[in-house]
């Protein structure tokens, strides 16, 4: 017999240690070769690192939560041969391992050979947490559902054949009984990465958040006209392509919005790129994807971006560059966006704008009320560098462009 030493791998990303987000087996376990075993996360990608031999497991390294040094011990394997160790390198390069992505990846539907038999009801399912997400939502006990992924791995598309096939979900308690039962979370992987920002970003960040209304019916009107004439290789538009835009040309005219601030060493940096974050919200929680040189792109283009970056975030496929490295955000809730937010800036940016909702409002023409599709737009701004008047002085000139929507196309 011998023991095998599996070491936490150097993901990339310039870090020094990994956070354990997700273990597959315990102390006592067997594992086959090419098994999943653990899955590790630095910054918003998600690696999931597998077994490079067959034995048992006899030591883990942590729980879900601590943060494992590259290089150190992860895992000890005892195998039926003295085989050493596995250097990072080599559990990257084993056949199970995949790609960078994020937490909430809602893994691809990989064919094995053949379908790995359903696990018993005393075993732990592999699956992605979106996955144990979706099924714990749609009341499925992921240990009924038959794994069609590597490893037996149980994918989306696993519990959705087994919600089709007319299984019967976990019953539910109803009526009016009183509830005494508690659950402690512990705060890990993307949730926890989102959490410290949020810190970092409102204990360093002084906000200024400026809202002013805009008179959206120009707008809209203009926008369903190019959705009912797009051609079938144009995406169709929201709202947020025109805002793209129109951030263009007011950051031109002000182009201290368009910054970042390093406030450890004091430095702002101002960017000639314009490279925009859209807030989206995944099954596991917010990223932003990064549509880069905006100043570049038209309308199509900008839309067209935006809707591969969002779908790549919300399928876990996105890259590390895709959520990195933006000089403003767009925050919208979309229809949820209510009437005002007070959006936090994404450190170390120097702003955000927020879209709220549009609604149809009674506005007063000078003479009669009339109906007008209003929208608000909920700003906030580093007030270290950004003075009020400036925010306010941004905002107008979005305003004025998003109200008379052809300033927008209008080049200089």
């Amino acid at each position: 017999m011998g023991e095998f030493i599996i070491k936490m791998p150097d993901v990339g990303e310039g870090v020094a240690e990994a956070e354990l987000v997700e273990w597959h087996v315990k102390a006592g376990d067997p594992v086959r070769e090419d098994m999943v075993i653990a899955a590790v996360m630095t910054d918003k990608a998600t690696v999931e690192i597998p077994s490079p031999v067959s034995g048992t497991v006899i030591w883990l390294a942590g729980e879900i939560g601590d943060r494992i040094a590259v290089k150190a011990p992860l895992v000890r394997i005892e195998t039926v041969s003295d085989v050493g160790e596995a250097t990072p390198a080599q559990i990257l390069q084993a056949p199970a391992a995949a790609p960078a992505k994020l937490e909430a990846a809602r893994p691809g539907p990989v064919a094995p050979p053949a379908p790995a038999p359903a696990a018993a009801p005393a075993e732990k399912p592999l699956a992605a947490p979106s996955v144990r997400l979706f099924a714990r939502e749609n009341g499925v006990d992921l240990r009924q559902v038959q794994g069609t992924g590597p490893a037996g791995r149980v994918l989306r598309e696993d519990v959705e054949q087994f919600l089709s096939q007319g299984a019967a979900p976990a019953t539910l308690k109803n009526g009016f009984a009183r509830k005494t039962s508690t659950e402690e979370i512990k705060l890990t992987g993307l949730r926890r990465r989102i959490a410290e920002k949020m810190v970092l970003s409102t204990s360093r960040i002084p906000h200024i958040t400026y809202v002013e209304e805009v008179d959206m019916t120009a707008l809209e009107e203009l926008r369903a006209t190019m959705n009912r004439d797009r051609r079938s290789s144009h995406p169709k538009l929201t709202v947020l392509p025109f805002l793209m835009r129109a951030l263009v040309k007011a950051i031109s005219e002000q182009p201290e919005v368009n910054a970042t601030f390093d406030d450890d060493a004091g430095i702002i940096t101002r960017h000639g790129a314009v490279h925009i974050g859209i807030a989206t919200q995944t099954p596991a929680g917010l990223t932003v994807p990064v549509v880069r040189h905006a100043e570049a792109r038209g309308i199509w283009d900008c839309a067209a971006e935006m809707n591969r970056l969002a779908e790549a975030a919300r399928s876990g496929t996105a890259t590390r560059d895709e959520l990195s490295g933006s000089t403003i955000t767009i925050s919208s809730l979309g229809a949820l966006g209510g009437i005002v937010s007070t959006p936090v800036i994404n450190h170390p940016e120097v702003a955000i704008i927020g879209v709220n909702k549009i609604a149809t409002r009674p506005v007063w023409d000078g003479a009669q009320f009339v109906p007008r599709k209003m929208m608000n737009l909920s700003s906030s701004f580093d007030h270290r560098i950004i003075d009020g008047w400036d925010a306010a002085t941004f905002v107008q000139r979005i305003r004025t462009l998003l109200e008379t929507p052809a300033l927008i196309f209008i080049e200089g």
